[in-house]
Formats: C-alpha cells, structure tokens, sequence
C-alpha cells in the first residue's frame, strides 16, 4: 500500500521543482517546511542533497556563459562554506529531532519574512563579509538544506545582474550541496528510508522544472517570488507553532498565536507589496537587469 505521506512529498517536491525552475533557487525552501511536518532532518536532509548536487549543477550548467563575471565575488564565500558544513552536520547527526526541526523553523521564519518585505542593504566589504557569510550558510544549509532566501537577500545586496545573480546561486549552491553530501556520507546518514524518499522526487523535478522555467516567462519574477515566500511564511509558522506544543513550550492554542500574527504581517506585506506595484515605463530603472516594478526596499535606503 502507497505510503499517503509519499504522495504529498511527491506533489510537494513537484510544486517546489516549478518554483527552482523559475528563480533558480527554492526547492528546499518549499520542500522543507511541509515534509518536516512528517519527516525528521536526519531522514529527509541526505534525500535533498543528493538531489540538489545534480539541480544546483544544471543552473550553473545553464548559467556557465556569466561564471567568468562571478567566481572571484563568490570564491570568499565558497571557502566560508566548509566550516560551517562540517558543524551542521554534526549537529544533524546529534540533536534530538523535534527540536532540530523548531530550531530549523526558528532559523527560516525570519529569513522568510525579510525576503518577503524586499529588504535589501549593500554591504561594501564584499570579501570579507562572504566569508564569514559562507561559514553561516553553511551550519543552514547543513542543518536545513535551505539556503535560498539568505543567499538571494545577499546577491541582491550587492547587485548581481540577473543572469549573473542565476550563476552565484549555481556556484554557491553547487558547493554547499557537494561538501554535505560528503559530510552526510562521512557521517553515515544515508540510510535505507532516505534512499526510499528519492524515487518519490525525482520525476517530481523532471516535470517540475521546465514549467517553472516556462511560468517565469510569462509572470513577473518578483510576483512570482513574493507568493512562493508567502506560502513558506504560514507552513514554518504553522510548524512552529504546532513544535511549541509538541516540546511543551506552551500548553494551550495560545501557540497558535504565532501563526496569527505570522498570516496578518504576511497579508499587510502582501498588501503593501501588490499596492505598490506600478505600469513598466519605457525609460524604468533597471535593478538586477530588470525594471523595478514592485514596492520592495531598494538598495542603499533606510
């Protein structure tokens, strides 16, 4: 009898591999949030990577013609990783399940939301920053297989044109999923039920990801973008709150407050987002390589 489970991780993957096929990141991002409500990291995580090694080597693949423009910017950023994988790993392998997973989510919730508020803040000391940068992505991506909205926050921070913004993502994304699929492996978290889940994704992506890339052409990127991070916003919120019970952290449905408060500033951010878009002018700035068009916080405001 097919596993009910299984199916919604199919369906789940399948709309998270249409998301990675338009922005070139979010398949984790997606994918997390609601497999962790029935899965444990230590289960899920070696499935995504493994995945993600050959996902994140096809945007680069994509992309190849910008990575001259790139490598140098991300290199610092790249070398941070190594630390930062090897920790994450350790703290997967060791940390009690329940609270792996409410520390996940407590790690994303804010992440989520300031990618969906359009903050983005230029940070002039690119190197030295990328490093330290690289060694936090690292414990996420390890902990997490998320590391899409931090790194997208920080690409657009320092102004990476699009298809160079495409190619970072593939680089940075390809090393991270490499050096912790060897830590996993090291680690010796690839296990009967992990290998299990990969059969159950894996067509998910093939057809996920060509109608992601077709969708991206005929939808505003950042309208498209802005919804995927709403839907993350009320999954981790409702996680999290549904973990403050489960860990007896609160005791009643006040847990659930946090999910309230988490849908009325998404709504409010929907609002301000979707009010503030305007008609594409003729002569319109370009930011990223493309018009602004949207009610986002641009680059060097207050």
């Amino acid at each position: 009898m097919v596993d009910p489970y299984m199916i919604v991780l199919a369906g789940i993957t399948l709309l998270a591999a249409i998301v990675n096929g338009a922005l070139g990141y979010g398949f984790s991002s997606i994918t997390v949030p609601v497999a962790l409500l029935f899965l444990v990291n230590r289960i899920l995580n070696p499935a995504l990577v493994l995945i993600e090694v050959v996902l994140n080597a096809y945007v680069l693949w994509n992309n190849r013609d910008a990575l001259p423009n790139v490598w140098r910017r991300v290199t610092p950023m790249a070398i941070g990783l190594l630390p930062g994988v090897i920790l994450g790993t350790a703290i997967v392998a060791q940390v009690n399940p329940a609270w792996l997973r409410f520390w996940t989510f407590g790690a994303l919730l804010p992440l989520i939301l300031l990618q969906a508020a359009g903050l983005r803040r230029p940070i002039k000391s690119e190197r030295s920053a990328g490093l330290l940068f690289g060694g936090g992505l690292g414990v996420l991506y390890s902990v997490t297989t998320i590391s899409g909205p931090p790194l997208a926050i920080m690409l657009n921070n320092q102004g990476f044109a699009k298809k160079d913004f495409r190619a970072a993502l593939g680089v940075v994304r390809l090393a991270e999923s490499s050096m912790t699929a060897v830590a996993y492996a090291y680690a010796g978290l690839y296990g009967a039920q992990t290998l299990a889940l990969v059969p159950w994704i894996v067509p998910s992506i093939a057809i996920g990801v060509p109608i992601g890339a077709f969708i991206i052409r005929h939808v505003r990127s950042e309208t498209f973008r802005r919804i995927c991070m709403s839907f993350d916003a009320w999954i981790v919120a409702f996680g999290l709150s549904r973990l403050l019970q489960e860990l007896r952290l609160v005791e009643s449905h006040a847990a659930y407050l946090v999910l309230i408060a988490v849908g009325a500033l998404d709504i409010w951010l929907l609002y301000r987002f979707f009010s503030h878009q305007a008609p594409i002018p003729s002569d319109g700035a370009l930011q990223n390589g493309e018009i602004v068009q949207y009610g986002s916080v641009r680059a060097g405001s207050g």
